[in-house]
């Protein structure tokens, strides 16, 4: 008996110990539902002192833990000082491709240089061919764009929330945004965010708190409505293929392509006698 009692002890401490560090990691994950996710007087403020309390809980509980969640931070910190909403004139594609650059670089110059660790990584090239499952998904990707993304845009006027293109430059600037926020995501939720959060808990934790932060970026930037209901099972797929492949170069192909339908069902739902390709 007293055997069978110290073995239920030894088997229930590490799943103490994972809920105490989830403690702090929700906290940083629920400060971007503040950050991005809701729009009130006191919601970014709110959002800061949630992530100082993260950050201060984890120094508590697990440091490496906190040097890590500091990382995310950072870059949660950087995107908050601007305004996510679908802009695309000149000055503001490029304060915002800046800051979003930003949020990508220092992490990883912090985590290479200054912790002198390899936990960022974007692994473009992995040497691995693409399997045929691989090349099957890239239509599957393709095939539920086309069948959710034209209902979700046009009937939950989400659409609105994008600027109406009808310039060739205009057009020009909105596909080149479209695209560089779908690769950045990748680079920052999947290759930062869940890389990070994936080294202290197992990776369909890891995985979630991700999606949530990434859902909620997503919404400020105009995923609005029932937005959620698609973007937080995309954001869980995508970090699920990458820990499948390994492959940055293959979550970001998927995510252009989803994106390029995306591109496409915002032209037309401002002008529908454009691209009328559409079921909705």
């Amino acid at each position: 008996m007293h055997d069978t009692t110290e073995a239920t002890d030894a088997a229930a401490r590490p799943r103490a110990r994972l809920a105490l560090r989830l403690v702090p990691a929700a906290l940083v994950s629920a400060s971007a539902v503040l950050l991005f996710g809701l729009h009130t007087p006191v919601s970014i403020p709110a959002g800061y002192l949630l992530l100082g309390l993260a950050l201060a809980t984890a120094l508590v509980i697990d440091r490496p833990l906190a040097r890590d969640l500091a990382l995310i931070a950072l870059g949660l910190l950087l995107i908050s000082t601007i305004s996510l909403a679908a802009n695309i004139d000149y000055p503001n594609m490029a304060l915002t491709g800046a800051v979003l650059t930003l949020a990508v670089l220092l992490p990883y110059l912090v985590s290479r240089y200054l912790y002198r660790e390899r936990a960022i990584r974007f692994p473009i090239r992995t040497g691995r061919p693409w399997t045929s499952a691989a090349l099957g998904y890239l239509v599957v990707a393709i095939a539920l764009g086309y069948a959710i993304l034209p209902t979700y845009f046009i009937r939950s006027g989400a659409f609105h929330n994008w600027p109406t293109v009808t310039a060739p430059d205009e057009i020009g600037r909105l596909f080149v945004g479209v695209g560089f926020v779908g690769i950045w995501d990748e680079l920052f939720f999947i290759c930062t965010v869940f890389a990070l959060l994936r080294r202290h808990f197992p990776d369909w934790l890891a995985n979630l708190l991700q999606a949530v932060i990434f859902t909620s970026f997503l919404w400020e930037l105009g995923y609005r409505s029932w937005g959620p209901l698609i973007t937080f099972p995309f954001a869980l797929l995508q970090g699920f293929t990458f820990a499948l492949t390994r492959s940055l170069g293959y979550v970001i192909v998927v995510h252009l392509l989803f994106d390029l339908v995306v591109f496409l069902v915002i032209v037309h739902a401002h002008t529908p006698a454009w691209l009328p390709i559409f079921l909705y």
